[in-house]
């Protein structure tokens, strides 16, 4: 008789090789995503370099307004996507899906900037005042959540997942336009809270004071526009 114990088949190593790949996808996911984001906050700092006038600034050409508005995209909007990147690695396409994935995500963002090159124009801090208060307005909306839990949870192409973090995060974006597309400041404000509420659960006794921040910083921007900093050129 043969004894089974010694003729057993030894265990296939796809499992470890399964846990290789998904180890590799992880670090080029987070590498790439990361690394990008970091190298284009460099390149966006220098080009705003003396361009901040506040509500008052233009865009520049098409050109320049575009190659800053990509470096910003990258920049602001890459760290919080840096997981669903991972994700999208692990479910199919291993780190080759992490081009793709990342660049489809910017070009959604820049068709955004194609549109707002299209109707920004130099404005008065009232106007800057009613779009802030819109945008704080929107973080207590049905569609804002709808948006917000779609853009934290699903992965599927980068154009899909770009279109749901677009619908989360206008409001903030159109909020940095208002008050000058130009500001690191502002740049660097918008981009936490976006990177909040990518990584973060939602949390009512986070969310709603911090919208009824933004609301109360519209409010403040039509009153007594001169006690912000920043938002006006300087004399």
């Amino acid at each position: 008789m043969v004894d089974h114990r010694f003729t057993s088949a030894a265990p296939a190593p796809r499992p470890a090789a399964m846990t290789s790949g998904r180890t590799a996808a992880t670090a080029t996911g987070l590498t790439t995503t990361l690394g990008i984001a970091a190298a284009s906050w460099v390149v966006a700092v220098r080009q705003m370099n003396g361009t901040d006038m506040g509500v008052a600034a233009g865009l520049g050409s098409f050109g320049f307004f575009a190659a800053l508005w990509v470096s910003m995209m990258a920049a602001m909007m890459l760290p919080g996507a840096a997981p669903a990147v991972v994700r999208r690695a692990h479910i199919g396409g291993g780190v080759r899906a992490v081009p793709l994935f990342v660049g489809s995500y910017l070009a959604v963002w820049t068709l955004v900037g194609v549109a707002v090159y299209a109707v920004d124009r130099p404005h008065g801090s009232r106007t800057a005042g009613a779009v802030v208060i819109a945008a704080g307005v929107y973080e207590f909306t049905p569609l804002k959540r709808h948006f917000r839990r779609r853009c934290r949870g699903m992965v599927g192409s980068g154009l899909r997942f770009g279109c749901c973090c677009v619908g989360s995060s206008i409001g903030l974006m159109l909020m940095l336009v208002a008050l000058g597309v130009m500001s690191v400041t502002g740049m660097s404000m918008i981009t936490v809270l976006v990177l909040a509420q990518k990584l973060l659960p939602e949390r009512p006794a986070i969310d709603v004071p911090v919208a009824l921040a933004i609301v109360g910083l519209g409010v403040v921007i039509v009153a007594v526009p001169a006690s912000v900093p920043g938002l006006m050129p300087p004399m």
